[in-house]
């Protein structure tokens, strides 16, 4: 976790008191904040699934299926789409999805 002086708004550090313990400083203004407590925080970002970052349901509605055996449920058909994931001079990466409804698994080549 951040914390921001409340006088000039920039980033306070954490420095060794001349007690031997802790306090919050900023380095542009003389604002000291001695630390009393320990502070600690946990969160846990929560990642997206590969059809929010490809576009969700509607991206993958007017593509092409292919010959393509799907290695979650054997299925030999897969719908697929090419996006330029890396600079231009890489080649594109091709994203298939099983065309098995109960399926639907998502990989990439």
């Amino acid at each position: 976790m951040l914390f921001f002086c409340p006088t000039c708004g920039n980033l306070l550090l954490i420095e060794e008191d001349t007690t031997g313990g802790n306090r919050f400083s900023c380095n542009t203004c003389p604002y000291i904040c001695r630390i009393t407590k320990k502070i600690s925080y946990r969160t846990y970002p929560k990642l997206k699934e590969v059809d929010h970052v490809m576009g969700g349901k509607a991206a993958w509605e007017n593509v092409d299926s292919t010959d393509a055996e799907c290695p979650k449920c054997s299925h030999k058909r897969a719908y697929f789409m090419q996006m330029q994931t890396r600079s231009a001079d890489e080649p594109m990466t091709t994203f298939y999805r099983c065309c098995n409804e109960i399926c639907a698994h998502n990989w990439r080549d």
